[in-house]
């Protein structure tokens, strides 16, 4: 059975981050009724994290460090 390498290890740490970035205890933290430059904190919250996400599973895949 061969071992998983250091990338297997960082997708499947990745996806738990993303769980927990768009799971119900955080995004009430955000959830509130102030706006950042007439946008809802929740929706850039939203926007960023996805963002954020997006750009570290990018890293993951290709490979950098």
């Amino acid at each position: 059975m061969r071992k998983p390498s250091l990338r297997a290890y960082r997708i499947v740490s990745l996806f738990l981050l993303g769980c927990l970035l768009f799971n119900y205890p955080v995004l009430a933290l955000f959830n509130v009724g102030a706006t950042a430059a007439g946008v809802p904190v929740l929706y850039v919250y939203l926007f960023v994290a996805w963002g954020v996400t997006i750009a570290l599973a990018a890293v993951v895949i290709e490979g950098g460090t």
